[in-house]
């Protein structure tokens, strides 16, 4: 008569070794697809939302409809928003994307509009006496000064970013989130702590790389009086 297995696959464990050394393939592909979907939206949400931020800056009357917006969007569900692009980019990466995009801005352009905001009026008026034109105004003096607030408004899009992708998975499209639906339908209890743990970790080194960026490019934030 034959033992039964003595692994923590077979038992079923939330907590298995032999689970990583074996679908350690597995889970780098879904890490992979699960960083490449954060990055490519929250890249693509700053690339929306600067010019948004910046028009709503110069022109006062353009901040509340933006806001209003982006805000609307990020109340809706994700997986109403998601079917609501369905017709649009169909059961692809794109979907996923396009939505975390969507989300990212009420964040993104928020944080961005309160640091041009608070770029001190006798600053901008130096540099206009200086013979400083808009665009130069602009890129090095208003952007920098609003570095630090972007840099939070950021911080919070990208974590937030790695938490939603996990819901690409009902198109298949979900990095860890692929392994963790599969894992919950399947009660594959060593896969959905895994791959929670995974994107933990990923929210938790992203924030702090991000932190420690804004700490090297914002030195004056950091400068000590005397």
């Amino acid at each position: 008569m034959t033992a039964p297995p003595d692994d923590c696959l077979a038992r079923n464990e939330w907590i298995c070794g032999e689970y990583l050394r074996t679908r350690r393939h597995i889970l780098l592909d879904a890490v992979l697809q699960h960083l490449q979907l954060t990055a490519l939206s929250v890249s693509i949400g700053l690339l929306v939302a600067v010019p948004l931020a910046v028009l709503a800056r110069r022109w006062g009357w353009a901040a509340g409809p933006v806001l209003a917006a982006t805000t609307i969007l990020y109340t809706i569900p994700s997986l109403a928003l998601f079917s609501l692009l369905l017709p649009l980019y169909g059961l692809s990466a794109g979907l996923v994307v396009a939505g975390l995009v969507l989300y990212s801005l009420t964040v993104l352009i928020r944080n961005l509009l309160a640091g041009l905001r608070a770029v001190p009026e006798d600053t901008r008026q130096a540099a206009l006496g200086m013979g400083y034109g808009p665009i130069r105004l602009l890129l090095t003096v208003e952007l920098p000064l609003a570095l630090p607030a972007a840099m939070a408004g950021l911080r919070i899009a990208t974590v937030s970013a790695v938490s939603l992708v996990t819901v690409g998975a009902i198109v298949g499209f979900g990095g860890l989130g692929n392994l963790i639906y599969a894992g919950m339908n399947t009660y594959f209890r060593a896969q959905v702590l895994t791959a929670s743990v995974l994107c933990v970790v990923i929210a938790v080194v992203a924030d702090l790389l991000l932190l420690a960026v804004q700490w090297l490019i914002t030195p004056w934030a950091r400068a000590r009086p005397g």
